[in-house]
This record gives structure tokens, C-alpha cells and sequence, in this order.
């Protein structure tokens, strides 16, 4: 998978393009009560907020913290890629949920509930934690479940087709720097 720091940021880049419309899709719909027309309209303002917010996440947390957690528990050496593929899957799910809850709860219950709506900031304040604590536990399955199975597939098939392309391009110029070498 990505070998550079350009093919690691494209990664994140194609994954936060895929998961944060499909977040904020669900979050939108469990706060209205059930997806609909409406939910998409009034969802797109959020999109660009989180995207910017669920990157940089992914390139300076998320990421380098998951494929740490999961090389602990996971021998690259000694198990099936898919398996260690998985295990930072999890371990990346396992830190970008609570975070991306916390900064959910910021921005829906916190600056658009208080600042926007007019709620009150002592009942924001007092109830940070269950806000955010719920949304987690909200967040969890959809997110674990989203990303083994559709999101990260779809992810990694973009990501090989954009960049065998680019593999091949420096496989041939290496053969011809071998055969301008071997003259």
C-alpha cells in the first residue's frame, strides 16, 4: 500500500473523500429521526467542515497512531497482510471515532447548539461528556463495520488503480537505467 509520504497523504485524502460524506449522511439522519431528501440537503454544509477536520485527524493522529497500535499486537513478519491490514483498520477506527465524535460534539452540540440556536452553554458544558460519549457509542459499529467492509476495500481498489500506473512507469525506467548500466 502507500510506500511514499505523497501515496500516505493520497490515502488519507481517498479515504476522508469516502467516509466523511457517508458520517455525516448517518449522524445527519440519526439526529432527524431516519435518512431522507432533507437530511442530504441540510447535511452538505457540514461535509467540507469535517473534511477538513476528519485529514488533518487522519495524517497526524490517525494514522501514524494506528499503524503503531497495530504492529504491537500484529507480526507483519510472521502473519497474512490481510490480517495486518485489518489490524490497522481497527486500530485506526479505534482512535478517529472517539476523536471525530469529540469534535462532532464541539461543533453540533457545542457552536451550532449554543452559538447558533441559542442553547444554553451551562447545559453544553455540563453534558460534554454524555453528548460525547453517546455519539461514540453511536459511531462505533457504523464506523468499525463501514470500513472493514466497504470503505477501506473501495479505498485500497482506487488507490492501486491510480497508483499502479505510477509503480509501472518506475519499474520501466528502471529497466531501461539496468540496460543503459549493462552497455
Amino acid at each position: 500500500m502507500p510506500q511514499t509520504k505523497f501515496q500516505k497523504l493520497m490515502f488519507a485524502l481517498i479515504t476522508v473523500i469516502i467516509t466523511v460524506p457517508c458520517f455525516v449522511f448517518y449522524c445527519s439522519s440519526y439526529e432527524a429521526g431516519g435518512f431522507s431528501v432533507e437530511v442530504i440537503k441540510n447535511s452538505w454544509i457540514f461535509i467540507p467542515i469535517e473534511f477538513v477536520l476528519a485529514y488533518l485527524c487522519e495524517i497526524f493522529i490517525g494514522s501514524p497512531l494506528s499503524v503503531k497500535l497495530a504492529l504491537k499486537a500484529i507480526n507483519p513478519k510472521e502473519n497474512d497482510h490481510m490480517i495486518v491490514e485489518t489490524a490497522i483498520i481497527c486500530a485506526t477506527v479505534g482512535i478517529m471515532c472517539p476523536l471525530m465524535s469529540f469534535l462532532a460534539t464541539i461543533i453540533y452540540n457545542g457552536i451550532i447548539a449554543v452559538g447558533m440556536n441559542g442553547a444554553p452553554l451551562d447545559n453544553f458544558l455540563i453534558n460534554f461528556i454524555p453528548y460525547w460519549l453517546q455519539k461514540v457509542v453511536l459511531n462505533f459499529p457504523f464506523a468499525l463495520l463501514s470500513q472493514l467492509f466497504f470503505i477501506q476495500p473501495l479505498v485500497r481498489t482506487i488507490f492501486k488503480a491510480i497508483f499502479k500506473q505510477k509503480d509501472e512507469k518506475v519499474e520501466n525506467i528502471n529497466k531501461e537505467q539496468e540496460l543503459v548500466e549493462a552497455k
